[in-house]
């Protein structure tokens, strides 16, 4: 009993990690041996302060950066009188319960063993509920959006200041004549105040509105002209302010027009080589067909949608020509503030100019909204090729060790028999994670990754990481004040973010120049008065590129585009649409329904199929029928009711597991089931092939005009159909006009709308 109760005793007094031990060595640690006197108070050591520097400029500082954060997150858990206090009553408590149960055993060494064995059983929870702590403590270290990178692989937001560039990169204590060569030079060209006052960024931002002219863009419609254009097609000009002018599209391009910002005068025809075919001219060495009619509007600061970007044909050229413009803009923006720094500072004190107002209330310019990290590479590369001037004068750039590690991508991660259309290829390239944000600055001879927001000139973002930072109404941590002067607003492949979540674009536009809600340190002698106004939005040019016409793509740009010099649309009608792409010999029936309005075509579209077409194909003949689905709502309501209906289905959307694709494609290939219910945004991401199809229902019209012809041509893959009993049936409304031009051509879809047939049948096959 003696025995007993001493090692009672004893192992109330053990903490975990000494249980741990006398049971894996057999002994006792030598932190219980007796040592006389009172022991000595553990010391936490704090770490210097060096270690917080962050050294962007070098890769390998930056690794020994976020080191120190981690141990510095350490030292705050070490440090916490409260933790520590947590800790000690737990250990009491275990204690206890491990004396009680001690009591309950015969042996002593039984008795270790058991109670160890809880201990390390709730180990697991401990450890993680101590990570979920220290990941708390690094996301409220965020400074809503600022500075930040997403990880996809942990999904933690971590921040990175760059504390050590930011007075290098700041425009209020740099001056031009610390800048050399190409700087100086643009300098004395720019000496002419008539060829300063010709270029097209000095005539924008220096126009002054009234508010007379800012009501009348608020209430009067727009007046709109038509015009013809080589390689752009119908171009549409609209204008509230005058009657819109109609640009004719230059021939021949002469730089000294463009007002190029110096370097890029030199580096742009090396960038732009890879698309200039030898048939250019010697006048026209810059530019494409394409490129050269685009940059011609955007040079003229109007908004401009483009719905026919390939990523196959011409989505590269069009992301070089963007670029250019952006990057020139900023350029001139900064130079102008540095120009003016210098002047300021060799002023007489106590002189007010206001001829130095150029900023806006933040200093972010651009904001570029990319679908992929993949994108956002290739956007930076080019940043760094345009700002290169040669070889020998590389461009220092901060983070870039970090900027290729975190939007890389290793060719290896790709399956090697993995077979997808072209267009597909050209789509998901590289990393295609979709949550990234990150700020850039640039000088001339210098660019900064990770820049933090209000410190950053360009911002490349995703809708979805706009919207992760500037956060719901309610939220506690939010921000959007940097969006508040944003002059150039760049939407990429708009397409690919209905099939991700167009709300996270719609609520970016509501954000966008705003009033900010804290002055964040401002010079508002500096600030410019169209800022001060609130009249930002009027100034800011959008430029949206788009891979079709969609009426929510054409509803931000009718909505959310105010600018003063006009809006330019690219309106060219589809001649022939994707249904002189199918192969295989296949009727096709195109059934109207009719509705009263917009807001209820859902509902009339839902009660027509349920009334109308599912009756004809509920007999046990008519199997093997695949209905596509646009919507996922539509999906879902669909789905309630083919169970409450007991129908034979199965049914693949985009958050279907792979073993559940897998087992609905046997089960419909096998005639196991009936139905197959099949959404679009799955066809998009991954592209499989469903074999089995004998009955093809088209539930709406689909967004993209070649699924149409990729769906029908899956009929092909069977080897067990017949053709002469195949079958191919489609919903549409007078509101779907544009999604059935797309797919029947112009011609046909005027006449589908105009006729008051409700059924037009149309035959596909090989011998037309």
């Amino acid at each position: 009993m003696g025995k007993r109760r001493g090692g009672r005793e004893l192992l109330r007094g053990l903490s975990k990690k000494q249980k741990k031990h006398l049971r894996e060595f057999g002994e006792q640690h030598p932190f219980h041996d007796k040592v006389p006197g009172r022991p000595e108070a553990t010391q936490v050591c704090e770490l210097s302060d060096s270690s917080d520097k962050s050294s962007a400029e070098s890769d390998s500082e930056t690794e020994v950066e976020q080191v120190s954060v981690y141990h510095k997150l350490l030292a705050t858990l070490k440090t916490s009188p409260e933790s520590e206090s947590e800790e000690e009553e737990e250990d009491e408590s275990e204690s206890e319960a491990e004396g009680s149960e001690t009591e309950m055993d015969s042996e002593g060494s039984l008795e270790i063993r058991e109670a160890d064995g809880g201990e390390d059983q709730n180990d697991v929870p401990e450890q993680e509920e101590a990570t979920d702590m220290a990941e708390q403590m690094l996301s409220q270290q965020q400074a809503d959006g600022i500075d930040t990178s997403c990880d996809p692989s942990h999904g933690v937001i971590e921040e990175f200041t760059d504390v050590k560039h930011e007075s290098e990169f700041s425009l209020e204590t740099n001056f031009m004549e610390e800048e050399s060569g190409d700087c100086n030079a643009d300098k004395k060209d720019g000496s002419s105040s008539q060829a300063f006052s010709e270029d097209p960024f000095k005539q924008h931002m220096d126009k002054e509105l009234d508010e007379k002219d800012v009501e009348k863009m608020s209430t009067l419609p727009k007046t709109s002209s038509q015009s013809q254009w080589p390689r752009l097609g119908q171009v549409t000009f609209s204008s509230t302010l005058e009657k819109a002018k109609t640009l004719k599209a230059d021939r021949e391009v002469d730089v000294k027009q463009l007002y190029l910002h110096k370097p890029l005068e030199s580096t742009w025809p090396k960038v732009n080589k890879q698309f200039l075919s030898s048939v250019n001219k010697p006048s026209d060495a810059f530019f494409t067909p394409l490129q050269r009619e685009l940059f011609c509007i955007m040079n003229t600061y109007r908004d401009l949608f483009y719905p026919e970007r390939n990523a196959l044909t011409n989505g590269e050229e069009i992301r070089h020509a963007y670029c250019l413009h952006a990057l020139n803009h900023v350029l001139k923006a900064n130079s102008q503030v540095l120009n003016n720094n210098a002047k300021k500072r060799n002023q007489k004190p106590g002189t007010d100019n206001d001829d130095h107002r150029d900023q806006g209330l933040t200093r972010p310019k651009v904001l570029m909204i990319v679908p992929f990290r993949e994108c956002a590479l290739r956007i930076v590369h080019l940043f760094i090729s345009l700002l290169e001037v040669n070889d020998k004068r590389k461009i220092d750039v901060s983070n870039k060790k970090r900027f290729k590690g975190e939007f890389g991508s290793d060719p290896e991660e790709k399956p090697p028999n993995l077979k997808r259309p072209e267009d597909y290829e050209a789509v998901f390239a590289g990393n295609i994670d979709d949550h990234f944000r990150i700020g850039v600055a640039i000088l001339q001879k210098s660019m900064r990754l990770y820049a933090p927001f209000y410190s950053s000139d360009i911002i490349i973002a995703s809708p979805l990481g706009m919207r992760t930072v500037i956060g719901a109404e309610g939220e506690k941590k939010r921000d959007f004040d940097f969006l508040s002067s944003i002059e150039i607003l760049i939407i990429d492949q708009a397409d690919i973010y209905l099939m991700q979540n167009w709300e996270h674009v719609l609520h970016l536009m509501k954000h966008m120049n705003l009033l900010p809600l804290d002055s964040h340190g401002v010079d508002f002698s500096r600030v410019r008065m169209l800022n001060l106004n609130n009249w930002c939005r009027y100034y800011r040019q959008t430029l949206l590129f788009s891979a079709l016409q969609d009426p929510q793509v054409n509803s931000v740009f009718n909505k959310h585009c105010f600018n003063y010099m006009g809006q330019v649309a690219v309106r060219n009608v589809p001649l022939s649409g994707s249904i002189s792409h199918v192969v295989v010999q296949l009727p096709h029936v195109f059934r109207r329904l009719e509705a009263e309005s917009l807001t209820s075509v859902i509902d009339t579209r839902f009660q027509f199929f349920i009334d109308k077409v599912l009756p004809e194909y509920r007999d046990a003949i008519m199997s093997h029928t695949l209905i596509y689905i646009p919507s996922y709502f539509d999906y879902v309501r669909l789905r309630n009711y083919f169970k409450k209906e007991e129908l034979n289905f199965t049914h693949i959307c985009e958050y279907t597991k792979k073993a559940g694709v897998c087992r609905a494609r046997r089960f419909f290939l096998k005639g196991e089931k009936q139905f197959l219910l099949f959404t679009e945004r799955f066809h998009f991401y991954k592209r499989y092939t469903i074999k089995g199809i004998r009955n093809l229902i088209f539930y709406e019209l689909p967004t993209y005009s070649h699924f149409y012809s990729e769906i029908c041509n899956m009929m092909k893959a069977t080897d067990n159909g017949v053709d002469a009993t195949w079958t191919c049936t489609v919903l549409y409304s007078k509101y779907d006009a544009q999604k059935l031009a797309a797919v029947v051509g112009i011609e046909r879809a005027a006449q589908m709308l105009q006729s008051k047939k409700n059924v037009h049948l149309f035959v596909t096959g090989e011998s037309e």
